[in-house]
């Protein structure tokens, strides 16, 4: 596989929301306007009962933000409209009426670990170690910070955020709540996934959409906090650090 893509599948009431990317499933702007469309559409779908939220391959779930892209940006509105590409993601995610069940096959970097923090119930194996990265290139997780924090608390996730260069263990995030499960396989993870999966899609849509609700309180202004929280990382990306720091990181991949 080499080109990009997003898809999705329903099949039984659960649609399947895959992505991938050649650069370990890294989320340039088209990767993302596609998959908070993908969601969107689910949520708003009768057929649709339950989510999942999968990456492509067998090693890493995602890379976070695509570097290539970081690095052409040239001007504040350029960085605010591509970081506002996570937070449309992460508010389809948390305005879906279904719940989503994430599948991390794999490590996950800054905007991946958002987007494993804003599924409703993640199921891991133990290769999938965390890491918030942003601070090590001169921005910061400010877009997906609400979403992390949300899930694992203040002082975790500030743990993530300050260390930027330090992988956190599955079992960190299982611990931290980051994660509901961890498996010590693949197919273990496959085979929980599909359980809850056929468990919940014969489960009341009423009584879930409603628990999902729930699970959201105190969200309802993320529409504006994760925009503004795009133009800090818009701003800060064009610094010469954030540059360098960039251009460094590739010379070494």
């Amino acid at each position: 596989m080499t080109e990009a893509y997003v898809k999705s599948e329903t099949h039984q009431g659960i649609t399947t929301i895959e992505f991938f990317h050649p650069q370990s499933n890294s989320l340039p702007g088209k990767i993302l306007e596609e998959l908070a469309h993908e969601i969107h559409f689910a949520g708003t779908h009768e057929e649709s009962k339950l989510i999942i939220l999968r990456s492509a391959g067998e090693k890493a779930f995602c890379a976070g933000a695509s570097f290539d892209e970081l690095v052409a940006i040239k001007t504040e509105a350029e960085g605010l409209k591509f970081f506002s590409g996570f937070a449309h993601v992460i508010n389809a995610m948390r305005k879906c009426p279904k719940l989503i069940i994430g599948r991390i096959q794999g490590k996950c970097v800054g905007g991946g670990v958002g987007l494993a923090a804003a599924v409703d119930y993640a199921i891991a194996t133990e290769a999938a170690e965390v890491k918030l990265s942003e601070l090590a290139v001169g921005i910061g997780p400010f877009v997906v910070g609400p979403a992390v924090e949300r899930k694992i608390g203040a002082s975790a996730f500030s743990q993530l955020a300050i260390d930027a260069t330090l992988w956190r263990s599955s079992d960190w995030a299982k611990k931290k709540g980051l994660f509901a499960e961890t498996h010590t396989s693949i197919a273990n993870m496959d085979e929980s996934v599909n359980r809850l999966a056929n468990t919940l899609v014969h489960s009341s849509p009423e009584a879930m959409a409603e628990l999902k609700t729930i699970f959201w309180k105190g969200t309802a202004d993320w529409d504006q906090l994760l925009k503004d929280r795009a133009a800090i990382s818009g701003r800060l990306v064009l610094s010469n650090f954030t540059r360098q720091a960039i251009e460094k990181f590739k010379s070494k991949n």
